[in-house]
């Protein structure tokens, strides 16, 4: 039987002078304080049967200590060739060779395998993995910011529709265990430690998780605390409880609860406004100061002092905000990551490794509810509940769920046990909508930092249901005319991604003839019918747009809130009137926050351009239809493994 022995040095392996080169710089640059796999190998070369035609190896990367990380890379192999095989599951503790015995409690490999004797005269031997179990010792979940395109106020009623965009600005959630190993005494414990960090406030909390009623009691100061973080842990635990008890694996769950809980959460600069700080610095308002900014910058640096600067000493934790929904997909982020690391739910990679869609649709739906209900409770309301859908599914055309589905949660609030109401939550009637939905294709999603002010989005909420009810015949009809305007955009955009499908080559062709010019200018660019039916859509999406500016404007100056104010109604007649612009407005309740614009082809760095000399700060974001993720490590070293990645062995 072959011995199995953890890596001591790099593997032999054939790299040509440049690769070698480029790997040892790349090792000088790895941070020493990652947790990684132990990697496990064949002591001697065999011949082996029954190899996969399409065996997994893996490129390499430094460890703390000795050893290698090796990477996912797959490598074409041929039947009974002379090789040593490599054996490793990612995501796993380290564990010293001298710790050869495995332990269930610390969740380390098991392997079971057999050596049969030989077929041939060579010795041929077979190796079969009768049972591998991987416990990992980290998850990263990722959820999108978002944009609502159209539904703003309207969204918050059924059977009202509104179109939101999933974005490229994502939450992260790092869940691993607190303790390496399960305590000989730590069955008696009534407890669970949970420590949640947030880097970039420079804050960490410790709490106390019940086991009897999966609450959280905060044992550090509460000046640290996240309502948002602190529902969807207690949610989520409370779920995976349920669960797994009714599928029979209270001890599984019972074990990962006993080593505690390390959460570490980390969001895109793109949540927060770094405009003060890049005009302290003297840097140009372009996208490039954005993206020379550190990935997870500190954003407690961000608040001016009463004497204007900008300093650690008079810094505080509070941080103005974009509007792309950072606590839905915080929210989001922390139960997913929850629910996967405890084996409850099955998320969809970020690599895109397919997944059963029945299965992925149950898995996601059950990652809805306990974030949709956990970001209800903490804000205090019960609200339309996009901004998590989108975080959830990504981008959509979404009809809000009935209120009264969240019921149960606020009696819980009131002081009856989590585990008491948790079954009936589950069981609920969901009915929101959802349809997948995105831009079609050549079109870009650009967003712009005005640098006039935040807006409180609850007050203007507030002043127009003020406003419904005393004057809810006006009401009514300003919210029939703009379902109509909504459904009309939808329409044409639908048919506009119909057209790239049917006859891509002439959709293309006028599209990026159409982004050179001035929107009065498109019917000029068709040729034939077919390419003057698709500028006729682009013109009726424009034409739905304006039309709904229109009524919003309308609803903000008879309600008194300041929808879309004179300032902004400026900046996007100006940029709706630009080469290549399809569409600009502001996204959701409106005010002060941003700005957005679809434009077609490659016009969006002219636009970028323009708003910079109008005082806009353009915005890396951009659509991503994705919705919420698992990745495949710490974000923050995200860029160093992927160059090393795709290094070829």
């Amino acid at each position: 039987m072959p011995e199995i022995e953890q890596l001591p040095h790099l593997p032999r392996l054939v790299l040509d002078p440049f690769r070698a080169l480029l790997l040892c710089l790349m090792f000088l640059h790895l941070p020493l304080s990652m947790d990684l796999p132990p990697i496990w190998c064949l002591s001697r070369p065999l011949r082996l049967h029954s190899l996969p035609q399409h065996a997994e190896i893996f490129s390499v990367t430094k460890l703390p200590s000795d050893g290698v990380l090796l990477t996912p890379s797959v490598l074409r192999t041929k039947p009974h060739s002379r090789c040593e095989t490599l054996i490793s599951f990612g995501a796993l503790q380290r564990k010293r060779r001298e710790e050869r015995k495995t332990s269930e409690a610390s969740r380390f490999l098991r392997l079971s395998y057999s050596v049969c004797d030989s077929h041939n005269s060579d010795q041929t031997l077979l190796l079969r993995l009768q049972e591998v179990r991987v416990a990992m010792a980290q998850v990263v979940a990722s959820a999108p910011g978002k944009v609502l395109m159209t539904g703003g106020y309207l969204i918050l009623e059924r059977p009202n529709a509104g179109i939101v965009l999933s974005t490229t600005a994502r939450f992260y959630a790092i869940v691993k265990p607190f303790y390496e190993e399960v305590k000989q005494d730590s069955w008696a414990w009534a407890w669970t430690d949970v420590k949640v960090t947030s880097p970039q406030l420079s804050r960490e909390t410790m709490y106390k998780l019940s086991h009897k009623n999966s609450t959280l009691h905060c044992i550090s100061s509460r000046d640290s605390a996240n309502p948002f973080v602190e529902q969807a842990v207690q949610y989520a635990v409370a779920i995976a409880t349920t669960i797994l008890n009714d599928r029979g694996k209270k001890d599984v769950l019972q074990k990962l609860l006993l080593q505690g809980l390390d959460i570490t959460i980390l969001g895109c600069n793109d949540f927060y406004s770094y405009r003060n700080q890049i005009e302290a610095c003297g840097l140009p308002l372009r996208p490039e100061a954005l993206a020379s900014l550190p990935p997870f910058s500190s954003i407690t640096f961000n608040a001016e002092g009463s004497d204007g600067t900008v300093t650690r000493d008079n810094c505080k934790p509070e941080v103005a905000k974009t509007g792309l929904g950072s606590s839905a997909a915080m929210t989001t982020s922390v139960v997913a990551a929850l629910l996967h690391y405890l084996g409850v739910v099955r998320l969809p990679s970020s690599a895109k490794i397919p997944i059963e869609e029945k299965l992925l649709n149950s898995d996601l739906d059950l990652v809805h509810i306990a974030a949709q209900t956990a970001h209800c409770i903490a804000q205090g309301k019960v609200g339309s509940g996009f901004d998590v859908s989108a975080a959830v599914y990504g981008s959509q055309r979404y009809v809000r769920f009935s209120p009264g589905v969240l019921s149960s949660a606020q009696v819980a609030v009131e002081g009856k046990p989590l585990q008491e109401i948790i079954a009936g939550i589950l069981k609920e009637k969901w009915d929101h909508e959802k349809i997948k939905f995105s831009l079609p294709p050549l079109m870009t999603l650009l967003l712009g930092e005005p640098g006039t002010g935040g807006s409180s989005t609850p007050s203007m909420v507030g002043a127009v249901k003020r406003w419904q009810t005393s004057d809810p015949q006006k009401a009514l009809e300003t919210w029939r005319r703009l379902a109509e305007a909504n459904s009309a955009l939808e329409m044409q955009l639908k048919m506009l991604s119909k057209f790239a499908e049917d006859q891509w080559d002439l959709y293309r062709f006028i599209i990026r003839n159409c982004s050179e010019y001035t929107y009065d200018k498109w019917m000029q660019q068709a040729a034939n019918t077919f390419q003057e039916a698709i500028v006729k859509s682009l013109l009726g999406a424009r034409d739905a747009f304006l039309h709904i500016r229109f009524h919003m404007q309308q609803m903000g100056q008879t309600a008194g809130v300041p929808i879309e104010p004179e300032s902004q109604t400026r900046l996007l007649d100006t940029t709706m009137n630009m080469k290549g612009v399809l569409l600009a407005g502001v996204p959701g309740a409106g005010g002060f926050d941003a700005i957005f614009a679809i434009t077609l082809g490659e016009s969006g760095n002219n636009i970028a351009d323009a708003w910079s000399k109008l005082s806009v700060l353009p915005m890396l974001v951009r659509e991503d239809p994705q919705g919420v993720s698992l990745e495949s490590g710490d974000p923050r070293v995200k860029d160093i493994s992927s160059a090393i990645s795709s290094i070829q062995i």
